[in-house]
């Protein structure tokens, strides 16, 4: 009996990891960061909780295609932000790999002596 009870619990923690998910698409499609880092660091802590809530339960249908369709959801906005975010992240990669380049040669060849 308390297995069934945690089912709900687990559809409540896809829920909020969902409406944040929703919210981290926002954040990513305004270019805040910030906000970014601070709503994956909250669903980093629904997933540790949604791990310890795990149970042996056999869901419902009902709960089960509830779980698929949140599930669905969160995976359809992470690919929404990450379209949005790895332009960015390329762009810093060069960045970070010509800065480290100019050093590397500016070492080699005694620039600025």
């Amino acid at each position: 009996m308390l297995n069934i009870a945690m089912m709900p619990a687990q559809i409540e923690i896809y829920e909020q990891m969902s409406a944040l998910s929703a919210r981290m698409v926002e954040a990513a499609r305004d270019n805040d960061w910030d906000r970014l880092i601070d709503l994956e660091q909250s669903v980093v802590s629904l997933r540790k909780s949604l791990m310890s809530e795990a149970g042996n339960a056999m869901p419902t249908p009902q709960e089960a295609e509830k779980k698929r369709t949140l599930i669905q959801r969160i995976l359809q906005d992470d690919a929404e932000v990450r379209r949005h975010t790895e332009p960015w992240m390329e762009e810093v990669r060069r960045f970070l790999s010509g800065d480290t380049r100019k050093r590397q040669v500016d070492q080699a060849y005694g620039a600025g002596s």
